[in-house]
Parts: structure tokens; sequence; C-alpha cells
């Protein structure tokens, strides 16, 4: 669990307002890379997500889309909507597995949830001010909001799976946490059963159904995802393949390629790092 809280030390959170006032009409959302903050500070408002999904907001919320996904937010003139909005970055090697662990729509009304609203609303407020420390001040709340989500997707049990899910079972967050510190060393379902004092089947079983794909699949994503981060330092193909656990470059060229469709270089140069 500690080396899960490390994780989350490690992710920044960048939040940048672009509309604060009355919402007439429909605006739209595109996904792109980031996901989006709303703030309904009173009035009404629908918010339409694909497949046709409607959801009527009446009452002051907070609406958090932590990944890319498009969406609308509809409000008539007679409706009132008071709105703020924002899109927020996750700045993490480790963004992929939380953005799969995370609900994909929080819709949270400030008077079940008033300390996340609280949040929002000096993050918001922050955001207008003409004070020096404006910018750091808008990280720190970002990164307090993300952290008090974090708090109320646990303890509601809302968690799609992953790194999350992980930390409602003692057994497999040891192994994770494991697999998170040491990621280039040669695991094995069985070491892993070990770390998680299961047997082998045993693990393997629960560790699916908690987190929703097997130990080795987990591995790879983080392998990955701290190959992406060292890659977009510049740092040589074969000394990061060695550094997250590959043999050579070849060998991380071709995890690269079956989950990315990509190979490192070319991932590189898709970044604009190349």
């Amino acid at each position: 669990m500690n080396n899960i809280a490390d994780i989350l030390r490690k992710t920044a959170v960048k939040a940048d307002v672009f509309f604060s006032g009355r919402l007439c009409g429909i605006q739209s959302f595109e996904g792109n890379d980031k996901g989006h903050l709303h703030l309904l500070r009173s009035g009404r408002l629908t918010l339409l997500l694909r497949e046709k999904q409607k959801i009527v907001i009446d009452e002051p919320s907070v609406i958090f889309i932590p990944g890319p996904v498009e969406h609308r937010i509809l409000a008539n003139q007679s409706e009132d909507a008071q709105l703020v909005c924002a899109t927020v970055s996750l700045e993490s090697h480790n963004r992929s597995l939380l953005l799969d662990a995370l609900p994909e729509l929080l819709c949270l009304p400030l008077s079940i949830e008033k300390h996340i609203g609280q949040t929002a609303s000096w993050l918001f407020e922050e955001a207008f001010s003409e004070s020096v420390t404006r910018s750091v001040m808008i990280d720190k709340l970002s990164e307090m909001f993300l952290l008090q989500v974090m708090r109320y997707v646990l303890d509601n049990n809302l968690s799609q799976g992953g790194m999350l899910a992980a930390l409602s079972h003692p057994a497999i967050a040891k192994a994770m946490s494991a697999m998170h510190r040491n990621p280039a060393h040669n695991w094995s379902v069985e070491s892993l059963a070990g770390e998680a004092a299961m047997s082998r089947s045993k693990f393997a079983a629960t560790f699916r159904e908690v987190v929703g794909t097997t130990p080795n699949e987990y591995l790879t994503e983080i392998r990955i995802n701290q190959a992406q981060e060292l890659l977009l330092s510049q740092k040589p193909v074969n000394l990061v393949a060695n550094e997250v656990g590959y043999e050579h470059g070849s060998a991380l060229a071709r995890i690269f390629r079956k989950k990315l469709g990509l190979s490192p270089k070319a991932w590189l140069k898709l970044r604009g790092n190349a």
C-alpha cells in the first residue's frame, strides 16, 4: 500500500480553466488527450455522453471526467446554468493504470460530497485571481482534488479495477506493490503468489478477479509505462529495455508493437521527441 501511495505522490495534475459563466445552448467538449472538470454552481443542465446517455443535473454538483471522453452539455436560457469548466491532465508514467481504475464519469452533488466540491470551488476561484501564487495554488488544489476523488472511489467501491481495487485486498496489494517497486525483476506468477502469501492458483484467480487482468499483463503495463517515461528523458532504447526488465531493445520493441502498434522510436516521433 505504501508503494501505491508513492505512485500517487509522483502523479502531477494540471487543470486549465477555460470557461466561467452562464451557459446557454450546447457546448461540446472533445476527448483529445485530457479529462474535464465541471462545477455547476446553480441552475440546471443536461450532460450528453456517447451512446446517447443523458444525465440531468439540477443541483450544485461536481462533474469529473478523468479521461478523454467526448461529451456535450446542454442548458436552456430559462435553466440559468452557472458553470465553470477546466481541462484536467494526469501527468504520470502510471497514467493509463490510473485512468483504467477510475470511473469514466463521476457526478457528485455538493450536498453529498462537500469536501470535493469545496476543493473544486477553491481551484476555480484561484484560476481567476491575480495572486502571484496563482499557478502553484491551482496545481496543489488539483492534486488535492484528485486525491479526494480517489478516496471517494475507494470508500464507495467505485473502482473499475486495477491498482485502486487492489487496495481493498491486502494480499493482492502486497504483490502489486512488489511489481511497482521493482518492475525489472524477473517476476513469475509463483514468486508474486509468494509475495501475497497465497498458492499459485488462488493468487492467479484472485488477482484477475480483483484487478481485472492477469499478473503478467499488469506487469507489462507497468513496464511499458515506465519505459515511456525513460524514453521521454532521451535514454537509449537498449538501456531503457534493461531498466524495465527486458534483455535488449528488440524485446522492448516487440512489446511496444504488440501493445501500442508502434516501435519505441516511432512512439517517440509521434510524441515529438525524436
